[in-house]
């Protein structure tokens, strides 16, 4: 059977489809307008047929990621059926953190009714909404909650709000006594050398006691941050969290790591704008929710770049969740060395989240015998708490033996 000539599409379909692209752009698909005119011509080549035919122009245009695929086919089926059950499933779903793979699959639908009225017009005939000069419904209840809600079961707007919030952080800018001296006036020692160059100025008639003492600055931060399926969400919240320290003027190198090592530095550090700076380093990562070699990624770590960026004994950040899908006698022997390296370091693991954790693990057993303190990172409380970690020297409460004793009970 002869397939019919292209012909222009007419009536609101074409319109539909750029809708559509708005759509899973704002879900957080890579979509430009280039993509949508792309959509519109790919329906008018295969002509208006059988509906899954037309599912399959719309999906080879959209979907240039594997883990974007789930989300066009709910997308799709929402969108292209009825629209009326995006609104009671909005009035169904809680914002919890996902603990199966239903849990997640409803997050996906709530970011999608999100993005689809989000764009919705209004009708001719509502009634324009009424501005508050106050509005008291954000209490210190409702901000304590929002503080602990935790990022993978958050909305498109409550993350955007958690961004805001996380430039809002009071950020750490402790600085530790460095092994160089500067000159001071009331200084602890005596420079010697600086005390004979000021009686030679003088004519070696008498000797003026000059001081010194140690220098201080802010020691480095290196983020070495997994950016696998498990952990992409939470990954790319905490890089807003390091594009804002780097702005406060401190060192802060960055890297990304899933099957392979990424560094991510100079694209933080190009622009002021954090939404530019990550669309930078997206750019640079090949390997965006793909799987996890945490061994592999810090062998390359200490093999390339350990010599040029743990200078100055820094601290170190590695967010992982552990779970090592390869053997586990390179994961500890490469931990053992970043620690060498570090001054502390410190490990965010967003499965600290759940009440009932233990280091079962092989991979996790494997990493915390090297590591200074265990935190989670998977609320804007847990952000909180970071940054005050930071400005103090250990706490016993992210004591890693804790766990380990745990798990092995």
């Amino acid at each position: 059977m002869a397939r019919a000539p292209e012909t222009p599409i007419g009536g609101n379909l074409a319109k539909n489809i750029v809708f559509f692209a708005r759509t899973l752009r704002a879900a957080g698909m890579k979509v430009g307008p280039g993509t949508a005119l792309d959509a519109v011509s790919a329906v008018e080549a295969i002509g208006l047929g059988h509906r899954e035919e037309f599912r399959a122009a719309l999906e080879s245009v959209f979907v240039k990621r594997r883990p974007d695929a789930e989300l066009f086919d709910q997308a799709f089926r929402l969108f292209w059926r009825r629209r009326a059950l995006v609104e009671k499933m909005i009035s169904v779903l809680m914002p919890i953190a996902p603990t199966n793979p239903e849990d997640k699959r409803r997050n996906t639908l709530r970011r999608l009714a999100d993005a689809m009225y989000e764009q919705r017009e209004p009708p001719a005939d509502a009634k324009p909404k009424e501005e508050l000069d106050l509005d008291s419904r954000l209490t210190v209840s409702d901000i304590e909650v929002f503080r602990q809600r935790d990022f993978e079961g958050m909305t498109s707007a409550e993350i955007a709000e958690a961004k805001r919030q996380i430039a809002r952080l009071t950020l750490p800018l402790h600085t530790v006594k460095t092994r160089r001296f500067i000159a001071h006036p009331r200084g602890p020692s005596l420079d010697m050398r600086a005390s004979l160059r000021a009686s030679m100025r003088g004519g070696g008639s008498g000797l003026s006691l000059e001081r010194r003492q140690r220098r201080e600055e802010m020691p480095p931060l290196v983020a070495i941050c997994d950016i696998s399926g498990s952990m992409s969400q939470y990954s790319r919240i905490f890089l807003h969290f390091l594009h804002a320290l780097a702005e406060t003027g401190r060192r802060v190198h960055a890297f990304t790591f899933a099957t392979e090592l990424t560094n991510i530095t100079r694209a933080l550090r190009t622009t002021r704008d954090p939404e530019l700076a990550l669309a930078g380093a997206s750019k640079m990562v090949r390997d965006w929710d793909g799987g996890t070699r945490i061994g592999q990624a810090l062998h390359e770590f200490n093999r390339l770049h350990a010599r040029r960026v743990m200078a100055g004994g820094p601290i170190v950040l590695l967010i992982t969740d552990g779970l090592e899908r390869e053997g586990t006698d390179e994961l500890a022997r490469e931990m053992s060395r970043l620690h060498r390296l570090s001054r502390r370091l410190i490990w965010l693991n967003p499965l600290l989240r759940f009440d009932g954790f233990e280091a079962k693990a092989a991979g996790i057993r494997a990493m915390l015998p090297a590591v200074d303190e265990f935190r989670t990172l998977h609320n804007l409380a847990a952000m909180g708490d970071l940054c005050e970690a930071l400005s103090v020297s250990r706490s016993a409460e992210a004591d890693p033996r804790h766990f380990l004793k745990r798990g092995a009970a």
